[in-house]
């Protein structure tokens, strides 16, 4: 086991909007365990203000030389387009460097499998940002599911609405995600790993197939989709996903469907319905008495860096690196979300056709999905 006792130095490839705004808020935190070192980004604009915010830091115009002048590092954070997380994470790993990577994990699973057996295979952490998971609300439902009361879960909903693509910042290519050479994908590939990690959570299995449909509404322009329906289908229960970026609103609504109770999430509003029986007639809507609780618990998800929740990925991070767990839990989770939203586009592509979802990255060496591999 690595024991970490000291600041762990690391390099960020990527210093737009999610780098400065999500990541590198983890490294300003005195007690974080973490010391940002060195970054790289392609323009020049990006580093001047990574000089700005980090004094002292070195700075690179590309990272293959970043990775072949620093010879101190720990870890590469990788917060550049997914287009370049495959390439960076493997030569990062095979320099000895644990790897922090933005979602998603790659833009196909031939690649998500190299990374992984690559990981193993240099005894290094490789751990992607899931950070919903660790939005306040998102915490509070986990701790409702795990008390019990609703029951066993069946049935979710997982909306996310937005009003625009996610852009990034002018001194680069403000539309990057919706140019499929960049970002491998629209809607599906930037938000869908959120929305099918939470999913996994709360069904607390993973899905056995999908079907799906995509919509571009503005064809002329880009070549990426901007709507996502699809329905996972799960051993014990269903998810219905829609992702939007030409909403009339900017907002997750979340519901939970369980044998007792569900739940409700309205960005920060969360709402408890527990069934309590009553000696009545079973008519209409059956002798059952509602006990309702709601509570408002900040998550600021208007602020689309979301600071906030980086904290707690980064500590999972360091937990990782002291455990020598090298491909982690959440590590396949990004795998089991890589491979559902590839079957999203597959389904879509063939009308919405049921697409099975088949699992483990490839090989017994991985072992269940819901255990670590060490």
């Amino acid at each position: 086991m690595e024991v970490v006792s000291r600041k762990l130095k690391g390099a960020m490839v990527g210093y737009g909007f999610i780098g400065a705004g999500g990541h590198a808020p983890c490294y300003r935190d005195p007690e974080s365990g973490f010391v940002l070192e060195a970054v790289a980004d392609v323009t020049p604009a990006r580093l001047a203000l990574a000089r700005a915010d980090f004094p002292g830091v070195r700075v690179y115009a590309t990272w293959n030389e970043l990775l072949e002048k620093e010879k101190s590092l720990d870890f590469v954070d990788i917060a550049a387009p997914p287009v370049d997380h495959a390439p960076i994470a493997l030569a990062g790993l095979a320099r000895g460097l644990h790897v922090l990577c933005e979602k998603p994990l790659a833009w196909s699973l031939p690649q998500a499998r190299e990374m992984l057996a690559a990981a193993r295979a240099a005894r290094r952490v490789l751990f992607p940002c899931h950070n919903y998971r660790y939005a306040q609300v998102v915490r509070a439902v986990g701790e409702t599911l795990a008390e019990g009361h609703l029951g066993p879960v069946s049935a979710l909903t997982l909306s996310t609405f937005r009003n625009t693509h996610a852009k990034g910042v002018p001194e680069w290519n403000t539309h990057w995600r919706r140019d499929r050479k960049i970002s491998g994908g629209g809607i599906a590939m930037d938000h869908g790993s959120h929305t099918l990690y939470l999913a996994f959570d709360w069904l607390q299995s993973y899905p056995t197939s999908v079907t799906a449909k995509i919509v571009n509404r503005e064809p002329a322009r880009y070549d990426t989709e901007d709507n996502v329906s699809a329905v996972l289908t799960f051993p014990n229960g269903l998810a219905h996903c829609h992702l939007s970026w030409t909403a009339g609103m900017r907002k997750v609504i979340y519901t939970v469907q369980g044998s007792r109770g569900g739940l409700m999430v309205n960005d920060d509003e969360l709402e408890i319905d527990l069934q309590r029986p009553t000696s009545g007639p079973e008519v209409a809507q059956g002798a059952v008495r509602w006990e309702v609780e709601k509570r408002s618990i900040a998550s600021h998800w208007m602020n689309a860096g979301h600071p906030s929740w980086f904290g707690s990925v980064f500590a999972e991070f360091g937990g990782a690196i002291e455990r020598s767990d090298f491909v982690s839990r959440t590590t396949l989770e990004s795998y089991r979300c890589l491979e559902a939203i590839d079957g999203i586009y597959r389904s879509a592509g063939e009308g919405g056709r049921e697409v099975a979802l088949n699992g483990s990255p490839s090989g017994p060496a991985f072992g269940s999905p819901f255990d670590s591999v060490g």
